[in-house]
């Protein structure tokens, strides 16, 4: 017989992901380095239990972290995984009921951004003996649904350990798809609360150490071949840098290929990295973002080599950004869902990296021409001309948002990382931040989730400090966003992780409230502003006595209040300095004025306008949306 370990449920679930370990190439780690949890009836004697008992017994087993929101668990879940590229990421463990749905949009980020992240929300009784149970959702025409049935969707694998014998073939199909690069996202073992505390003689087999290996498919011969003459017989070729090159760890890959063969390089949000900024070939982002110098030579690619991209619509500017008539399509991704995407012809289904090496072999003398060169030197040159331009310092009293990016670049090291996910922000930071470093740049603008920023900062330090790096981690975030999800400051104090927060306070919603106006809806609903009785509505101007800076400062953070004046930008890159010289969190408030705008990079989004309106200002917005719109092609291969 074999030997065997009377545990529960949980204990066994536990110590099972203590010995899973993801192995990249000479890369070892950990899958899952620790648990985060909030506990409620449902997971205290389960999950909770097993825990305590491993902390007691064997406290470097499965370390366990608290948090202050499901959601954020999930968030920091992700900042872990986008520093570790995929290899590592946490669980994160949930109560019955409204902590499981808490942490649902976690779930969708996770899938979306196709990163891991693996969700152990707790369950209403499986026996149904006390039926109903507090928090349980019934549904008189589905007795066995429950609030973890919403999760389906949202996962890229979901099952319920109904039996502890179930434990086993679960846990296992769940380690495949967390560490599969097609398959990742969020992963959900649903745990009703009676079998989390059962107990079953678990094989000692199924508790040792297990290796899973990243797949890194190589592209197919013929596929390749027709790539590679596409591109060989290209004037214009434009490669189009995703995500997928930073997971593989593709950098150096890319780089000699472009250096080789002269072909520029716009990025997706996801990719920003893949290219320091200031190398010839990077025209910075790429689309509705993107800057100015990418997308005037995306309109007149006539290849488009999109490498570890899903092609998302803010990538193709809505498909108005490639507008070659003739244009073809080399889209390489490890997932053939991606690499299929928008009728491409010619799809490499490929590792990034592999493929990167592969391609570079074939096309081994070929460049681009002299005059595509000079023309690509031109359009970035004169890109970072605005940017600087955009950086130097006003002397108003409201400094605009791009000059207190230009603050906050012009304070960071070559290796810091910007963390920032909703508003106006990420639109700016695509188009202005400078990359230095492949992990420098994380952006979640998958699922763009307001409240993200502290979260995932956080996760992504933690990720940092897992490796025995000290770079800092700077989070932006704008008042809006800060209002939906804050209290993991609260966290990084109690643990004592260092992050340097700049919150941008505009009153309001500043991206959406822009966007608002270019549907001819007037920033309509996207002031904080108080309540006027009389026109029921929020457009005034009695700003709210909003404190931020107050509300850090009782998290226990450091805070620096930077006043409007003449000065703030003078004043935030001095609290910038001491920020990054203090070993304690730092959070910087400054004003600023969300009437100042990014120099206009020519991309589109389409966002419909009402086809008949009173309003003349949504009657004009239609006219334009109009002749945008003509611009979009149906498909992009």
């Amino acid at each position: 017989m074999p030997a065997t370990k009377r545990m529960t449920v949980s204990q066994a679930l536990i110590e099972f992901l203590a010995h899973q370990w993801t192995v990249d190439g000479d890369i070892r780690e950990r899958t899952i380095p620790g648990v985060f949890g909030i506990f409620g009836h449902g997971n205290v004697a389960g999950i909770g239990q097993a825990l305590k008992q491993f902390n007691v017994e064997q406290p470097d087993l499965m370390p366990y972290y608290q948090a202050r929101n499901e959601q954020a668990m999930v968030h920091q879940s992700v900042g872990y995984a986008r520093m570790h590229r995929r290899r590592g990421t946490y669980a994160s463990a949930a109560s019955v009921g409204p902590g499981a749905a808490n942490l649902l949009t976690g779930a969708a980020l996770a899938t979306t951004n196709r990163l891991p992240a693996l969700l152990l929300p707790s369950d209403t009784f499986a026996t149904r003996v006390a039926d109903p149970v507090l928090q349980q959702l019934e549904q008189p025409w589905d007795i066995g649904l429950t609030v973890n049935d919403a999760f389906r969707p949202l996962s890229k694998f979901f099952d319920r350990v109904q039996r502890p014998e179930q434990l086993y073939s679960i846990a296992l199909a769940a380690m495949r798809v967390l560490t599969d690069p097609v398959e990742t996202g969020a992963v959900t073992i649903a745990l009703p609360e009676d079998v989390q505390a059962e107990a079953l003689d678990v094989p000692v087999e199924f508790l040792q150490d297990r290796e899973w290996h990243v797949r890194r498919p190589l592209p197919e011969r013929a596929a390749l071949a027709r790539a590679v003459a596409a591109i060989r017989g290209a004037k214009r070729p434009l490669i189009v840098a995703g995500g997928g090159v930073i997971y593989s760890g593709a950098e150096p890959q890319l780089r000699e290929l472009v250096e080789a063969t002269g072909i520029p390089v716009g990025t997706s949000q996801a990719g920003g990295g893949a290219l320091d900024w200031d190398h010839p070939q990077n025209l910075g982002g790429v689309g509705a973002t993107g800057t100015l110098a990418a997308n005037r030579l995306a309109a007149e690619a006539d290849v488009v080599i999109g490498i570890g991209t899903r092609y998302s619509d803010f990538t193709t500017a809505s498909r108005t950004a490639f507008q070659n008539p003739d244009v073809v399509f080399v889209n390489i991704n490890v997932a053939s869902f991606d690499a299929y995407k928008h009728g491409s012809q010619l799809p490499v289904v490929a590792d990034a990296r592999e493929a990167l090496v592969e391609l570079a072999a074939a096309l081994a003398g070929h460049t681009v021409s002299n005059e595509y060169a000079e023309r690509i030197a031109r359009e970035k040159e004169a890109w970072d001309r605005m940017v600087d331009d955009a950086f130097a310092p006003s002397g108003l009293s409201l400094p605009g948002q791009p000059e207190i990016i230009g603050a906050v670049q012009g304070s960071s090291d070559a290796k810091d990382v910007i963390v920032q996910a909703a508003g106006s922000l990420p639109g700016d930071l695509h188009k202005l931040w400078r990359v230095r470093d492949p992990l420098g740049y994380h952006v979640e603008y998958a699922f763009s989730c307001m409240g993200y920023e502290i979260a995932g900062g956080l996760g992504a330090k933690r990720g940092l400090l897992a490796d025995g790096d000290d770079r800092d981690v700077i989070v932006m975030v704008g008042d809006g966003s800060y209002l939906m999800l804050n209290t993991e400051l609260v966290t990084a104090v109690a643990e004592g992780i260092k992050l340097i927060v700049v919150l941008i306070q505009n009153h309001g919603y500043a991206s959406i409230g822009h966007l608002s106006e270019t549907v001819g809806s007037e920033r309509f609903g996207t002031w904080y502003r108080e309540y006027d009785a009389d026109a029921r509505n929020f457009q005034g101007d009695a700003v709210l006595p909003v404190d931020l800076a107050m509300n850090a400062r009782s998290y226990g953070l450091d805070v620096v209040e930077i006043e409007p004046s003449p000065t703030a930008i003078d004043d935030l890159k001095r609290a910038m300095a001491a920020a990054k010289a203090s070993d304690r969190s730092t959070f910087i408030h400054i004003n600023s004025d969300p009437l100042v705008y990014a120099p206009d990079g020519a991309g589109w989004w389409d966002v419909p306008v009402p086809e008949v309106s009173t309003l003349d200002s949504t009657q004009r917005a239609r006219e334009e949306y109009l002749e945008q719109q003509a611009a979009q092609r149906p498909l992009l291969g």
